[in-house]
């Protein structure tokens, strides 16, 4: 299945006084990277909210934040009041133009100054059940909108590789006519010039000249490629597989292949598929940028 790297998701609840919103945001990265966010007194579960991220997600610019109210009566944080008399101390002596007026309200916001109360291991368990909880669930609604998204996105990668194999049918069909032509022109510029001087040239130097723009012209090793690619790119849009760099490196192959049919065609005709070829799979590669 295809998961796009896009999506959002959050869950709130209310317990004991207490209200809890988390918000997950999802970006394309090529690797997973994460952005966590929690209140101070809770950013001691950061490394356990990391590992059920990485858990539960492969790839993807992860931004994760929690917001946290306490309306509870006995819920005030204490006040390091040794912190806030050295802060005051220190900024009075950098004073150079008289006393300083102190703003308490930014000390208060200085590290240190504000303290969580001292909690019991039987509520910092209740914390993590509850933040283990609410991560679930906004994980899970996130993995939902990556899932709608990625079906989004493989209708339209296959729609892509619709495309593409109706350009290669028609350049499969004209690559032949493309010899018979030279051929034809070739004779036709050759009576010309036997016409015009006493030159002697025989049928197997015509037949050995076609050859030469035969063999230079032949696309159909790259057809074969092309055709081969598409068949992959399809299997991995319906697999199970984690399969963006998979296709990531087969869009990159099938411009190469596209590239390399172009440069020996040596047809307008061609050269216009080719052109449409090219269109489709820029789709293909911006599209799989934000598979995971």
């Amino acid at each position: 299945m295809i998961l796009s790297m896009t999506g959002y998701g959050e869950a709130q609840r209310t317990e004991d006084g207490v209200s809890y919103a988390l918000e997950i945001k999802s970006l394309n990265n090529r690797y997973l990277k994460t952005s966590i966010k929690l209140p101070e007194h809770l950013s001691v579960f950061e490394g356990e909210v990391e590992r059920v991220l990485r858990e539960r997600l492969d790839r993807g610019s992860i931004t994760y934040g929690l917001r946290v109210r306490d309306s509870r009566a006995d819920a005030a944080q204490e006040i390091n009041v040794a912190a806030v008399q050295s802060y005051v101390s220190q900024l009075s002596q950098v004073s150079v133009t008289g006393p300083t007026q102190i703003d308490l309200a930014a000390i208060l916001a200085l590290p240190g100054v504000v303290q969580p109360p001292e909690i019991s291991e039987a509520e910092r368990e209740r914390q993590w059940r509850i933040i283990a909880e609410l991560t679930e669930e906004a994980v899970r609604h996130l993995i939902g909108m990556r899932q709608a998204e990625g079906r989004a996105i493989r209708e339209d990668l296959l729609e892509q590789c619709r495309k593409i194999r109706e350009h290669l049918a028609v350049i499969a069909e004209r690559a032949p006519l493309v010899v018979q032509e030279y051929h034809q022109r070739l004779l036709q510029r050759t009576n010309e010039l036997l016409n015009e001087s006493k030159l002697q040239l025989t049928l197997d130097d015509l037949k050995r000249e076609v050859a030469v723009f035969a063999e230079r012209c032949d696309i159909n090793e790259e057809l074969a490629r092309l055709g081969s690619h598409l068949d992959q790119f399809a299997r991995l849009c319906d697999g199970n597989e984690q399969a963006g760099r998979k296709l990531d490196f087969l869009a990159q192959e099938l411009l190469r292949e596209a590239n390399t049919i172009g440069s020996k065609a040596n047809d307008s005709t061609i050269a216009h598929h080719i052109i449409e070829i090219k269109g489709a799979i820029d789709r293909l590669k911006e599209q799989v940028q934000n598979v995971e």
